[in-house]
């Protein structure tokens, strides 16, 4: 883990479906965004894939059409919409995180590009990171490497601290190897660890309820779309209870905890456009490796720390890419 490395005929097809398709000007690139979001407000990872594209070559309006293609929240109607989608010619498919299980359960076989927080290989998506295989690869954001850092920065944030919470989603595809790798850190620091499996808001309620009541010093939140859904939940329990919480994705401080060590989403979404335009050009998905995060940040909300009585070092503050105050 050390690298950073159903089609329907036309005659089925919605009316609206078929001229989308065949009203595509020759030598346009033709690529599908689909996403399990809501369609309302911007997209910054859309954008960033577009900023992706340009860097190409690949300009909207010129020679690259993106037809997006949004869930609002469920993944069984992006699954639902996938005769649709590949009704409508794209050369690629790029999947937003659980978009890309809900293509693969409905069979498309035209090239899918994606980015996700899981395992894609204990997902069952790829064969392997160096070959995946089939119609799929793209960036994985499940990174093992920065899992050691983020206990050392917890540390350096709060020196005195010894009982550390780690609540995660057990659904998550490699979860248990993050976890694996979080328990050899908290070793080789000298923390007590206590793991708490969340499915549910209601599971989530019960664990913090027993963080709170058995004193622990922190928490850590494995990073995946469904943990970061209850990222403002877990900041008021922080405030509430001047327990610091950290995680892997911005977002997690953006919502209000103290600390986040991880990817640049944004710019693994924009380079999923060198996937794309190598595709475009011939290469077939199943040869392209699934890449890694090349660039993490350090974010430190300042402000929530000031709340619950973290004094963040000097030190720390220098290093961190990004301070909200």
């Amino acid at each position: 883990m050390n690298r950073r490395r159903v089609c329907s005929t036309l005659a089925t097809l919605p009316i609206a479906v078929m001229v989308r398709a065949r009203a595509q000007p020759a030598g346009v690139l033709r690529v599908a965004w689909v996403s399990t979001e809501r369609s309302a407000g911007v997209s910054p990872f859309l954008e960033a894939f577009r900023a992706g594209m340009r860097e190409f070559g690949h300009v909207e309006g010129n020679n690259l059409r993106i037809d997006t293609w949004w869930g609002e929240g469920s993944t069984e109607r992006v699954q639902q919409m996938a005769a649709d989608i590949v009704g409508a010619n794209p050369e690629v498919i790029v999947t937003q995180g659980a978009a890309l299980g809900a293509m693969v359960r409905a069979g498309v076989k035209k090239p899918l590009v994606f980015t996700m927080s899981a395992n894609p290989v204990v997902a069952g998506f790829v064969e392997s990171y160096a070959r995946p295989g089939g119609n799929v690869t793209g960036i994985s954001l499940f990174d093992l490497e920065p899992f050691g850092k983020r206990m050392e920065l917890l540390r350096e944030a709060r020196p005195g601290v010894r009982r550390v919470a780690v609540v995660a989603n057990p659904q998550h595809p490699g979860e248990q190897m993050e976890l694996q790798v979080a328990r050899a850190a908290a070793s080789r620091l000298g923390f007590t660890l206590r793991y708490f499996p969340v499915r549910s808001g209601a599971e989530l309620e019960r664990a913090l309820a027993d963080i709170a009541g058995s004193r622990d010093e922190a928490i850590v939140a494995f990073a995946d779309a469904f943990m970061m859904g209850y990222a403002d939940r877990m900041a008021a329990f922080s405030l509430k209870q001047r327990i610091p919480a950290i995680s892997g994705w911005a977002v997690f401080a953006q919502q209000g905890n103290v600390m986040t060590y991880g990817p640049v989403i944004a710019d693994c979404y924009r380079r999923l456009a060198s996937y794309v335009d190598r595709i475009h050009k011939g290469a077939r998905p199943g040869d392209l490796p699934v890449e890694l995060p090349t660039k993490l940040e350090l974010v430190i909300n300042l402000k929530t720390a000031k709340a619950i009585g973290l004094a963040i070092p000097q030190s720390l503050r220098l290093r961190a890419d990004w301070v909200i105050e």
